[in-house]
């Protein structure tokens, strides 16, 4: 949806949903997250064509910074890069399933 989340209500936000039929859905870690960005493209830095109506602005992972436990990292798919933020601020969510 096109609705900003901090980190604590992306996390709930994914495990409850239900879409699709399907109810095991959940935030994407770090690594998953990345590995949609698409370096040749920018604002948004996404495949469009699988990913339409991406903002360019920060998605949250489910990912906490090691050493900075009020901080996560995410991806602004502005321009592709990986940053970390408070959980209290207001990102983008995209939940997946499958995996671990």
């Amino acid at each position: 949806d096109d609705v900003t989340r901090t980190w604590e209500s992306a996390i709930t936000y994914c495990e409850g949903l239900s879409l699709g039929s399907y109810t095991d859905w959940r935030l994407p870690n770090i690594k998953e997250l990345k590995s949609i960005v698409d370096n040749t493209k920018y604002n948004p830095s996404i495949d469009t064509t699988y990913f339409p109506n991406t903002n360019s602005s920060i998605y949250w992972s489910s990912t906490t910074v090691a050493d900075l436990t009020s901080y996560a990292w995410g991806v602004d798919f502005y321009d592709g890069y990986v940053y970390y933020d408070f959980k209290s601020y207001n990102g983008y969510v995209r939940c997946v399933r499958g995996g671990q």
